[in-house]
């Protein structure tokens, strides 16, 4: 079965940003000139996704406003002869098709997800966490659809390695590697945030999924965890008792944007990593690195 749809919870308060995201949602900070939510929706249709699920809360219209038409806007363009501009704009709005749900009380990812489920119906479908971000040849998302097609659409779990000494930063996965397959697991469980002396393997979860419709009995089953949230950790370790899950090593750098060091890092990588940017951030670190006697 074809996996079309994705849901991208952006309900978050984005704390860590304020003020900047008193008025401007987390998902809305650019990364060079695009939004973070933008390279996450990139990653979903180059994944062949057919319809993005954001789960949003009260101050996120922005989100849905940017991936809508502005006829004004390129109206203008038009008439400036800013075609290339204005062609950009264009590509924006037709994407993919978007609909939405509110989370109207913050109670964790799992029930984040949970929203989602009248507009997900029977379908296996594909999770992405927008301040995540992954830089690869092939979308990770593709990369997990691949593997979650091949057994049957089960769940998948992207996961990735980190060093011993962070597995207390992470959800930690444990299971057993599948002959035909060096980079899959057969899940057996999920430990959330393990010192590195219980961490049962190095294997992290970055906020990429392939889950199929059983998660949402689940996610039902679950009583409230940690911080009186509903944790997805949960939720997939009780499917996992019950069905298949896979994990599957992904190829691709990853991005942690939900901190301050790690959204300066990654508007540093993805300008150098640009074609038309590079150029510009080299300069800018050169005069840097002079100006502070640091190289």
């Amino acid at each position: 079965m074809k996996i079309r749809k994705a849901v991208i919870p952006v309900a978050g308060k984005g704390t860590r940003f304020l003020p900047a995201t008193k008025q401007v949602p987390k998902e809305m900070l650019p990364i060079v000139n695009k939004p973070m939510i933008h390279y996450a929706v990139e990653e979903a249709v180059n994944s062949g996704i057919e319809e993005l699920i954001f789960v949003t809360s009260s101050g996120k219209e922005a989100i849905e406003n940017y991936f809508d038409r502005n006829q004004e806007l390129e109206a203008f363009l038009k008439k400036n002869n800013k075609i290339e501009m204005m062609e950009d704009i264009q590509r924006i709005g037709k994407m993919v098709e978007v609909v939405s749900v509110r989370q109207k009380e913050q109670l964790g990812l799992g029930h984040a997800i949970n929203c989602a489920r009248g507009l997900v119906g029977n379908e296996t479908f594909a999770v992405i966490l927008g301040d995540d971000l992954v830089l690869s040849d092939t979308p990770v998302t593709r990369q997990l659809i691949d593997v979650s097609e091949r057994n049957e659409a089960k769940s998948v779990i992207g996961v990735m390695e980190v060093p011993r000494e962070t597995t207390n930063k992470y959800g930690i996965v444990d299971g057993d590697f599948l002959k035909e397959d060096a980079k899959t697991l057969l899940m057996k469980q999920m430990v959330e945030k393990p010192s590195p002396e219980d961490a049962p393997t190095n294997l992290a979860t970055p906020g990429r999924y392939i889950l199929n419709k059983e998660i949402f009995d689940c996610l039902d089953e679950i009583p409230k965890g940690v911080g009186g949230e509903y944790q997805l950790t949960d939720a997939i370790n009780l499917l996992c008792s019950k069905d298949k899950v896979f994990a599957h090593i992904f190829t691709g750098d990853r991005f942690d944007t939900g901190s301050i060091a790690g959204y300066l890092n990654a508007t540093v990588e993805f300008a150098l990593r640009d074609k038309k940017t590079r150029k510009i951030m080299e300069e800018i670190i050169k005069e840097k690195m002079k100006s502070y006697n640091l190289g």
